[in-house]
C-alpha cells in the first residue's frame, strides 16, 4: 500500500538528489577554496592546454619533437600575453593623468550648469579625494600583505605554465590513463565524459578566441581613425578583456571612452562609444551566433549567473574559470543525455 501519492514521491526523489547534489558541490568548492594554490593553476592549465591544442599539434604535425614543441607552444605564450600586458599599462600610465584632469573638468562644468546639483557634485567629488586619501593609507598599510598576494599569483602564474607544458607534452597518454583508471565497462563512458568536457572548453576557447581578436581589431582600427591615444594598447585591453565575457567588454570600452574624454573631448569621447556599442551588437548578432555555433551554446542568463558565482567563489580568477567550466559541464550533460537517449528509458517494473 502506497502512503504517498506518486507526485508527492517524485518531488521528494527530486528533492533529495538536488540535496545531495548541492553538499556534493558545496564539499568540492570549499576543498577547491583550500587547496586553491594547487586547484587554479590546474584549472589554467587545462584552458591554456585547450587554447594552445592546435598550435600544438600543428608543430608536432610538420615533424617538431613534441617535448621541443610544447616549449615552443609555452614561449609565445608567455611573449603574446607578456606584450599584452605592457601594451595596456603603458597605455594607461601614459593617459591616467589626463583621465583624471577630463574627470575633474567634467564636474566643474557640472558645478557650473547645474547650480545645486552640481555644487552638491562637487562636494561628492571632495568626500571622493578624502576617502581615497583614507584608501590610500590602508592600502599603504597593507603592503605586505599585497606582496604576498602578488608573489603567490606569480608562483601560481608559473606553475600553470609548466603544467600547460605537461598537459601537451603528454597529451596522446591521457586516454590510456583514463581507462585505466576506470576498468570495465565505465572505461567507454568515463573516456566519452571526460573528451565532451574538453571539447566544451575547447570551443570555447577557441571561439572566444577568434572573437576576441576580432572586436580588438575593429575597436583598434576605429580609435585610430578617431585618433585617441593608446590605440593599440586600448585594443589589447579589449582583447583580455574578452575572456569574460559581457564584463570584460564593459570595462575595456568603459576605458576606451574615458581615454577619449581626457584627450580628444566629449564629441571623440561620444564617438568612441558609438564604436564600442556597435562592435558589441556585431559580436552578439553575428560572431557569437557564427563562430559559436558548434560549441557548446549557453543561455545569457546562465552566463551571467555562471560569473556571478565564479566571482562571490574565487574573484577575478573565478569569472575567467567560471563560464569555460559551465561550457565543459554542459558537455558533459550533453553527452550523458546522448546516451541515455540511445539506451532508451528504462523499463517500467511491473510489480510497481
Amino acid at each position: 500500500m502506497q502512503l504517498l501519492p506518486e507526485p508527492v514521491r517524485r518531488c521528494a526523489a527530486w528533492c533529495a538528489v538536488l540535496l545531495l547534489a548541492a553538499g556534493v558541490a558545496y564539499v568540492g568548492i570549499q576543498l577547491c577554496s583550500q587547496f586553491r594554490t594547487a586547484v587554479i593553476p590546474v584549472l589554467l592549465a587545462l584552458l591554456g592546454t585547450a587554447l594552445l591544442g592546435p598550435l600544438y599539434r600543428r608543430l608536432v604535425r610538420v615533424g617538431v619533437h613534441r617535448s621541443f614543441a610544447a616549449g615552443l607552444t609555452c614561449v609565445a605564450v608567455v611573449a603574446v600575453a607578456g606584450g599584452a600586458v605592457y601594451i595596456v599599462v603603458a597605455a594607461l600610465a601614459d593617459t591616467g593623468d589626463q583621465i583624471v584632469a577630463s574627470l575633474k573638468e567634467a564636474a566643474k562644468s557640472l558645478a557650473r550648469h547645474f547650480g545645486a546639483a552640481g555644487t552638491s557634485l562637487g562636494d561628492l567629488a571632495g568626500n571622493a579625494r578624502k576617502l581615497l586619501g583614507k584608501f590610500g593609507g590602508t592600502a599603504a598599510s597593507n603592503v605586505i600583505s599585497g606582496v604576498s598576494v602578488v608573489g603567490e599569483g606569480i608562483a601560481m602564474a608559473v606553475l600553470a605554465l609548466l603544467l600547460v607544458f605537461f598537459f601537451l607534452r603528454d597529451s596522446d597518454r591521457v586516454v590510456p590513463t583514463i581507462r585505466a583508471a576506470v576498468p570495465g565497462s565505465g572505461a567507454d563512458l568515463a573516456e566519452a565524459i571526460a573528451r565532451r568536457a574538453f571539447e566544451g572548453i575547447e570551443g570555447f576557447m577557441r571561439g572566444t578566441t577568434v572573437i576576441a581578436f576580432i572586436d580588438a581589431f575593429c575597436i583598434t582600427v576605429g580609435l585610430l581613425i578617431l585618433r585617441v591615444p593608446g590605440a593599440v594598447g586600448l585594443g589589447a585591453l579589449v582583447l583580455v578583456g574578452a575572456y569574460i565575457p559581457y564584463l570584460g567588454a564593459f570595462l575595456s570600452g568603459a576605458v576606451a571612452v574615458l581615454v577619449a574624454l581626457a584627450d580628444r573631448g566629449l564629441v571623440i569621447a561620444l564617438w568612441t562609444l558609438g564604436v564600442v556599442l556597435a562592435v558589441q551588437v556585431l559580436e552578439g548578432h553575428v560572431l557569437q551566433p557564427v563562430i559559436q555555433s558548434r560549441t557548446v551554446q549557453m543561455h545569457p542568463a546562465v552566463v551571467m549567473l555562471a560569473i556571478t558565482a565564479g566571482a562571490s567563489v574565487a574573484g577575478i580568477l573565478g569569472m575567467l574559470l567560471a563560464v569555460p567550466l559551465t561550457a565543459a559541464a554542459f558537455g558533459v550533460v550533453h553527452e550523458l543525455r546522448a546516451r541515455y537517449a540511445a539506451d532508451g528509458p528504462p523499463p517500467a517494473d511491473p510489480a510497481g
